[in-house]
């Protein structure tokens, strides 16, 4: 994103931290983003439930109730996307972001841009920003389906057998790439290329959403039959589900 782009959406800033509250806020203003901010988990909760953000910027680390419970009370209450902010370097930590719901996760002490840069790539790719052309965004896209999936860019909602999917927006961007491509062998690299729109990150990330939306749409997510491991490459997804599948 250049200086003279601008975003547009409205962001929840939540970290008891006021001095990564200002600058995370200002960098984000200047971006063009309409900001909120709370320095606690209660106050985000209630504050995400008058104004509705289009994306939070979350802190794991928070007085009252911590990141990973308030972005599961998020997480029940809609599909806001979340991108999760850590002081710890642990890959435990990022897991369970992941885990819980996250849609990113940026480690401490981070780079306000590329902050700027992370929101602005979810919340295109949601939808809520389609000015830069995402291959995910649901401008006029048809509708995808396979294996009992139906799955439509346009409204970003889609279902197995008739029952609504819950996905964050990451989740629905790795089941499109998968309908996409079925039968097509996918690398973690290719994915987080692909699907996040990253030229570098921890792969892990990748992981961890295709154990989530394994959960899911697979029928039994301890023996996937759809989203199958191709050991040395990644993942392939298969609408006819053959055979019986070791998930990594």
């Amino acid at each position: 994103m250049s200086g003279r782009e601008t975003a547009s959406g409205r962001i929840l800033v939540v970290d008891d931290d006021p001095t990564v509250a200002e600058v995370v806020t200002g960098y984000l203003r200047s971006a063009g983003f309409t900001v909120d901010t709370a320095a606690d988990g209660p106050a985000a909760l209630a504050l995400a439930g008058r104004v509705r953000p289009d994306l939070v910027v979350l802190d794991l680390m928070l007085p009252g109730l911590d990141g990973l419970e308030v972005c599961r009370r998020l997480r029940a209450d809609g599909p806001v996307p979340v991108i999760m902010l850590t002081a710890r370097g642990d890959e435990d930590d990022r897991i369970a972001g992941l885990e819980t719901g996250a849609d990113d996760y940026v480690t401490k002490p981070f780079s306000p841009r590329e902050l700027v840069l992370r929101v602005a790539s979810v919340l295109r790719r949601g939808g809520s920003d389609r000015s830069a052309g995402s291959p995910v965004a649901g401008v006029g896209q048809a509708p995808l389906a396979g294996a009992g999936i139906t799955l439509d860019p346009a409204t970003h909602r889609a279902s197995k057998d008739g029952r609504e999917l819950a996905l964050t927006v990451r989740e629905f961007d790795l089941l499109a790439h998968f309908l996409r491509h079925p039968g097509q062998a996918h690398g973690r690299e290719e994915l987080m290329r692909e699907v996040w729109g990253w030229d570098f990150g921890d792969l892990s990330t990748v992981t961890v959403h295709v154990r989530r939306l394994r959960a899911k749409v697979e029928e039994d997510p301890g023996r996937p039959r759809l989203i199958q491991t191709v050991w040395g490459v990644g993942y392939r997804f298969e609408p006819g589900g053959p055979g019986e599948v070791v998930p990594a």
